[in-house]
């Protein structure tokens, strides 16, 4: 399940979660991740209310817990590579294990936040708000064209596995990174299209 499909579908849900204000779930989402970030290294303490206060959240949003520890766990190599730079560098293992459960429940912040809100909603929110207009307008580009990358990558794949006579795992490696360093371009070029046509209607 990708990230995209885990907010559409989490976020139907009906829970006291959902029912909440966007604004409401926007500043306390956000109020909980600077707290987090703002732990002192060794705090275990406030590490234990914050997860206590995300896992009765996530109780009370009804999001199966299966479909979020999956989403969870595609997003755990960023939480480990964050980490794992602090644990060699000088604040040794114990500073990188601090670090790694900070960076997994700010995820987590923001995989609830997501699931319980319309991506759409959020926007609005931010744009009420008066988040920086680039920060909101880049979001709202990324939600609209998400499905068309998602497409594109999908008949690229399809394309390249039709040319593919072997299964070995060596070659679907390499036909992968294939796929994901074409996919770059290719949105790359579409971004500088989009851009330039955002310009020729005056977009600043």
């Amino acid at each position: 399940m990708n990230l995209a499909s885990f907010s559409e579908r989490a976020s139907g849900i009906q829970s006291p979660v959902h029912r909440l204000g966007t604004g409401e779930k926007l500043v306390l989402g956000i109020g909980l991740i600077v707290f987090i970030v703002a732990l002192p290294r060794g705090w275990a303490a406030g590490l234990g209310l914050a997860t206590a206060v995300l896992l009765l959240g996530v109780y009370m949003s009804r999001i199966p817990w299966g479909e979020i520890g999956r989403v969870l766990l595609r997003l755990e190599p960023l939480a480990l590579g964050v980490s794992l730079v602090a644990g060699l560098g000088a604040a040794g293992l114990s500073g990188g294990l601090f670090l790694a459960a900070k960076c997994n429940l700010c995820i987590l912040t923001a995989l609830l936040l997501s699931g319980t809100t319309p991506f759409p909603e959020l926007v609005r929110a931010m744009r009420r708000a008066r988040f920086p207009s680039l920060l909101v307008t880049t979001l709202a580009l990324m939600y609209r064209y998400r499905r068309v990358l998602i497409d594109e990558a999908e008949r690229m794949r399809r394309a390249r596995a039709a040319r593919t006579m072997t299964r070995r795992r060596w070659h679907v490696w390499r036909m992968s990174s294939g796929v994901i360093g074409r996919l770059f371009v290719r949105a790359s070029e579409r971004a500088e299209r989009l851009y330039g046509a955002m310009l020729a209607r005056g977009w600043k």
